[in-house]
């Protein structure tokens, strides 16, 4: 522990932002991670007034958004132990697993239950097709993806009350792409009433899973176009006061690869990371133009506050504050491309208590809840690295 900071991460008040806002990127197998986060946040008592997430974020995102507080928690941890029940061969993995020593073995042991995924699916999550989408007809649904969603389906409608969601105690925002159009679109709770289908249409990642079909659009999983939603709520959302936990399960940096199997890690990791410390660079900088143009707009006379030409710059200026918090979490050696579909047991344990650890490191800073005192208005951190 840093010497000179407190002993607990436990919050006694909340801290003094409009909005706390939690933002869950996809990765699969690796969102047991985001679990971790929450269930540090919730005992420090720090609920989310807005939550937004792609793909396994987004049901992460619904599943603490479509329940009370007190039971966010519990529902996580259903999710994601239904998921880790491993049929099929696995089992003899899931047996010897914890005897498995070294990376090489690990890694080895890793890619056993992974192949378990694709040859057997995922409880409650997703199913291979019965026969192969190469042997069904153009246009028929069943050609345009080698897994059924339907399962993941039935276990939303179970586990999340989305009639809760469409309340609105808590903005929920879950992010997909427009097959047609190619644009990329937020079901938020704003403007749409979230169903199980707008969840499904966030984690449609081709050519895994079928395309989800609302109001007429087929959509595909939002990490196609942005697997973070850090500039939707920055950007898109009302303006407020914000101390944003960015929660990532890809890192943007790694080291070279030295072999093919390490080629396919490091282009899956460079692909969906979103380049989340980027968009908050150029946030940044547009808030200090922002603080800027609002301390000249207070320093004009009379005469000219009034002029139409300064409509548009009193829409831009404000002395809005952001805290932003990254939790990425840090892939181990020994895990490669397929660790967004290696649903073991032993593995979503240590993706949850690594999420854990880092939100609980980072809460022992208290300047991370505290107010940004400089010009910028914004304050950006990083304990996990």
């Amino acid at each position: 522990m840093d010497e000179g900071y407190p002993r607990t991460h436990r919050v006694r008040t909340r801290p003094a932002f409009d909005c706390i806002a939690l933002l869950l990127q996809g990765g699969g197998a690796l969102g047991a991670y985001q679990g971790g986060v929450y269930q540090a946040l919730a005992e420090a008592d720090l609920h989310p007034d807005w939550a937004a997430g792609i793909s396994i974020g987004a049901i992460n995102a619904a599943i603490i958004a479509g329940n009370p507080p007190a039971a966010r928690v519990d529902k996580l941890r259903q999710f994601w132990e239904e998921r880790t029940r491993n049929p099929g061969w696995s089992l003899w993995a899931e047996l010897v697993s914890p005897f498995v020593r070294g990376d090489r073995a690990r890694s080895y042991l890793n890619q056993a239950k992974a192949l378990n995924a694709i040859l057997f699916g995922v409880p409650g999550l997703f199913r291979p097709r019965p026969i192969s989408p190469w042997l069904n007809p153009d246009g028929a649904p069943e050609a345009l993806s080698y897994f059924e969603s339907a399962p993941l389906k039935a276990t939303l409608e179970r586990i999340v009350d989305f009639d809760r969601i469409n309340a609105g105690a808590m903005r929920l925002s879950v992010g997909a792409v427009n097959i047609r159009s190619g644009n990329f679109v937020y079901f938020d709770t704003t403007t749409h009433a979230i169903r199980p289908e707008h969840v499904l249409a966030s984690g449609a990642l081709p050519p895994g899973f079928p395309p989800v079909a609302i109001e007429g659009e087929h959509y595909w999983d939002g990490g196609l176009v942005s697997n973070t939603p850090l500039q939707w709520v920055l950007q898109y959302g009302p303006r407020r006061d914000t101390l944003a936990f960015q929660v990532d399960l890809w890192s943007t940096r790694g080291d070279c690869p030295r072999n093919l199997a390490e080629v396919a890690t490091r282009q899956k990791e460079i692909l969906y990371s979103s380049r989340t410390r980027d968009h908050t660079d150029r946030f940044k900088h547009a808030q200090r133009v922002r603080h800027a143009v609002a301390d000249l707009l207070e320093k004009l006379p009379a005469e000219l506050k009034d002029g139409p030409e300064l409509e548009l710059l009193k829409r831009f200026g404000d002395h809005k504050v952001y805290n932003i918090v990254h939790l990425i979490y840090r892939a181990k050696t020994y895990e490669g491309d397929s660790k967004d579909y290696e649903f073991s047991r032993r593995s979503m344990e240590e993706h949850w208590q690594a999420g854990y650890d880092d939100t609980v490191r980072s809460l022992r800073h208290p300047e991370v809840l505290e107010r940004p005192r400089d010009h910028d208005g914004v304050m950006i951190f990083d304990f996990t690295e």
